[in-house]
């Protein structure tokens, strides 16, 4: 596209000038090379390191949540924006939401301006690790060793052109104080009428349980199949560089959907979880006791700080009678997660042999 702008929906962006990044041998497109960790020029096969700035730490800073008070999450999804090539002048339109793609008539990397004023730019980038080929190979593996997908799949799924983007997540640190009660049991066995059974003696007990949280992890995208990202899980958050525009050059990449309070607010969702099941360990161990019940605590948080991410992830689809299933393949450890198909023959061999199994336990245990 090209010419004056006149719709009011669609605001106008250029790329930045770092990822317009030239191979000086041969003047083509350099990308990012998940391979060295730097930028590689895949016709002339030159490769140049990405520059760190002297006397950085080489990671993202932890930021304050108070100080993100102000940030609100925009309605990205509902506009359009133009982005101007530097490398050859045309124009191309995306949605609001992406941050990084490829000039389609050029090839040149496009990575736009990571923040507004109404929102918070990538603190840090995790840089893929896995190639398109390595994803490949662990998509294969993985679906070889699913039981209940038909064995025809198997052997016929190949992964379509791999698509590689860097999606946005949250984590957040926090320290965490609980006040709680609840009761716990002690098992002891018992004889009655002959017969050895487990009784629970119950007292109640109250008291405070306290945890410190590194990294909690939000998905920052609505773009994608959640349970699908929660799959990939967990990535090594620790490992992440300051964000640098070089890191993402020739991927794709999403700002986040999920706005900072929107995420922490998850983000305590899961951090209660975790917590309730810590509490009950600590309870259990305080008191020597096997079971815990009618646990209620409250919880407050203090020192919370956040992280804005990119982290990177392969996606990709294979087609079976007639249809498609989508899967994805962390970027940084090759962890799959994503959807097969199930052979109806295999789940009723699995319900057969599972019964069969318990009819010959309670015959053996019953005689």
């Amino acid at each position: 596209m090209s010419g004056f702008n006149t719709d009011p929906d669609i605001e106008t962006t250029e790329t930045r000038e770092e990822t317009d990044k030239k191979c000086p041998s041969c003047g083509g497109v350099m990308n990012f090379d998940p391979a060295t960790g730097g930028l590689f020029c895949p016709y002339c096969e030159y490769q140049e390191k990405i520059p760190v700035a002297r006397g950085a730490d080489g990671s993202a800073a932890e930021l304050r949540l108070e100080d993100a008070a102000k940030k609100e999450n925009c309605d990205w999804g509902a506009s359009k924006k133009i982005v101007l090539c530097k490398a050859c002048g045309a124009e191309s339109i995306y949605d609001d939401l992406q941050i990084a793609s490829v000039c389609p008539f050029c090839g040149s990397n496009q990575v736009m301006e990571a923040a507004d004023q109404d929102t918070i730019a990538p603190g840090g980038v995790v840089p893929f690790q896995i190639s398109d080929e390595k994803a490949s190979q662990l998509f294969l593996q993985w679906i070889k060793k699913r039981w209940f997908c038909p064995k025809l799949a198997k052997e016929s799924a190949k992964a379509k052109s791999f698509h590689g983007v860097y999606l946005p997540y949250w984590t957040f640190d926090t320290e965490t104080e609980s006040t709680y009660r609840a009761d716990y049991g002690k098992d002891r066995t018992v004889n009655r009428n002959g017969e050895r059974k487990t009784v629970t003696d119950w007292r109640p007990t109250a008291g405070s349980y306290r945890e410190k949280i590194d990294d909690e992890l939000v998905v920052g995208t609505t773009n994608h199949n959640q349970s699908m990202l929660r799959g990939l899980e967990p990535f090594d958050t620790a490992a992440n560089r300051t964000y640098k525009p070089e890191y993402i050059a020739g991927f794709a990449a999403e700002r986040y959907a999920v706005g900072i309070q929107e995420a922490w607010e998850q983000a305590k969702s899961l951090i209660k979880f975790r917590l309730r099941d810590n509490i009950e360990r600590a309870i259990k161990k305080k008191h020597s006791a096997d079971r815990v019940r009618q646990l209620n605590f409250s919880t407050t948080y203090q020192n919370v700080t956040y992280k804005y991410l990119l982290l990177p992830i392969w996606i990709s689809h294979y087609k079976y009678q007639e249809k498609v299933y989508h899967f994805m393949v962390n970027g940084q450890t090759g962890k799959v997660s994503g959807k097969t198909p199930i052979s109806p023959v295999k789940v009723a061999i699995t319900i057969a042999a599972a019964l069969a199994a318990l009819a010959i336990a309670l015959w053996f245990f019953g005689s």
